[in-house]
């Protein structure tokens, strides 16, 4: 069994791959306990965003860790193959850690993804697909995580993909004062892209979502209104810019619907933003002349600016990552040692054990308690060492040179 790491993300696979392979919160932890139950994986956790999906896991059979995730998502694992990356042992840790880190971000540094991390995790440990190894992993993890933000400056300035999007916006209207916002979901996401348009005091805010009550607690906090996502198609009209992200499978805004948006806007430009993987706005709608749509792919032009700045930041961050890889993996060689320590431990306590019957038995008879002592320390003695000596005596050539440092070095014999 050994430590892997497998998955795509925004570098290796486009918008249109990575959606295809997005697991839904709720099927997560089914989707776990069907990748361990039987399976040659011992150990998982699932990472899914809209950024990437990845599997950590343990197992001896990388290749069928693959098939499982394209089979899950009724794909051929030949069409998944060429934006994979499958990264074992060192790579695993120090991928973990950079992706915690936000080295492995679209926006470097961005703190959201460690949030997520954890829920993985805690999924996973709900699931009961987390070992020993895996949930060591994760909480290293997290503390190299917490020293790279608290020793470097990879977090100053982030640039979110909330402020990201309200500079897009920015080069669509002169003032986004002037105009009404529609948020349609109710996470995390776009929580943080309520916040950051928020601060540009728009005209109103409304939040749009299945349930009701949780789209009044969001849109109370920025005095704004709340509507149910299945009456959009009546209100849409009176928003000039509208971000989803929303957990749905299929998308919720089509092509049809926004042109009939546009002609009751008479032909007013609308900004959409679609933060969702899978997507929420059917990609056709940016075809429409007075729409301007971007995903999240689209955003990483505009954070792309700020890297530069941080590269200082960055290379420390990698310097403390690649020392606590070492230091984890030197964790995991001690842990497969275990077993033969564990082994001698026994085998040494059961001839001490022995040899202090044989003294009790002498004692018991009389004998002088000093030629007792004696006996029994000269009788263990010789046991622990009758492997050693008997080794080097059968041993010959570059072999027993090889076993004489070896015992020298596990005796301290200078």
């Amino acid at each position: 069994m050994q430590l892997l790491t497998l998955g795509l993300n925004h570098t290796t696979a486009p918008l249109a791959v990575r959606e295809k392979v997005v697991f839904a919160a709720e099927n997560l932890q089914p989707a776990l306990s069907q990748l361990v139950r039987g399976g040659p994986v011992s150990e998982a956790a699932i990472l899914s965003t809209c950024n990437r999906t990845e599997l950590y896991c343990v197992t001896g059979e990388p290749l069928q860790a693959l098939d499982w995730l394209a089979a899950y998502h009724h794909m051929p694992a030949q069409q998944l193959k060429p934006f994979v990356y499958t990264l074992p042992e060192r790579e695993a840790v120090r991928h973990a850690f950079r992706v915690a880190s936000g080295l492995d971000s679209m926006v470097v540094g961005e703190p959201q993804i460690l949030g997520q991390l954890k829920d993985a995790v805690q999924t996973a440990s709900q699931a009961g697909t987390l070992g020993t190894l895996l949930h060591k992993l994760f909480q290293r993890t997290f503390a190299v995580a917490k020293e790279v933000r608290t020793n470097t400056g990879i977090g100053a300035n982030v640039v979110s993909m909330a402020a990201a999007a309200v500079k897009l916006a920015g080069r669509i209207f002169p003032s986004i004062s002037d105009q009404k916002v529609l948020f349609v979901g109710a996470g995390e996401m776009i929580e943080l892209c309520a916040t950051h348009f928020a601060s540009h005091n728009p005209r109103a805010i409304t939040v749009a979502n299945r349930t009701l009550e949780r789209a009044q607690q969001l849109a109370h906090r920025f005095n704004g209104q709340a509507i149910l996502l299945r009456d959009l198609p009546e209100h849409l009209a009176d928003y000039d810019i509208v971000v989803s992200c929303t957990a749905s499978t299929l998308p919720i805004l089509g092509k049809g619907l926004m042109e009939r948006v546009i002609k009751a806007r008479r032909y007013r430009p609308v900004f959409m933003v679609d933060l969702a993987v899978p997507r929420d706005i059917e990609p056709e709608v940016a075809s429409l002349d007075d729409i301007f749509l971007y995903t999240v792919d689209d955003l990483a032009a505009i954070v792309k600016d700020g890297i530069d700045a941080r590269s200082g930041a960055v290379a420390q961050a990698e310097a403390i990552i690649e020392s606590q890889v070492g230091s984890f993996l030197h964790w995991m060689n001690a842990r497969e040692a275990v077993p033969v320590i564990k082994a001698l431990r026994e085998k040494g306590e059961d001839t001490r054990r022995q040899e202090l019957e044989r003294a009790f038995r002498a004692l018991g008879r009389g004998d002088d308690p000093r030629a007792v002592l004696e006996s029994f320390s000269q009788g263990l003695t010789n046991k622990l060492l009758h492997g050693p000596t008997q080794a080097l005596h059968e041993a010959g050539g570059e072999d027993r040179s090889q076993l004489q440092q070896f015992i020298a070095k596990i005796f301290q014999i200078r």
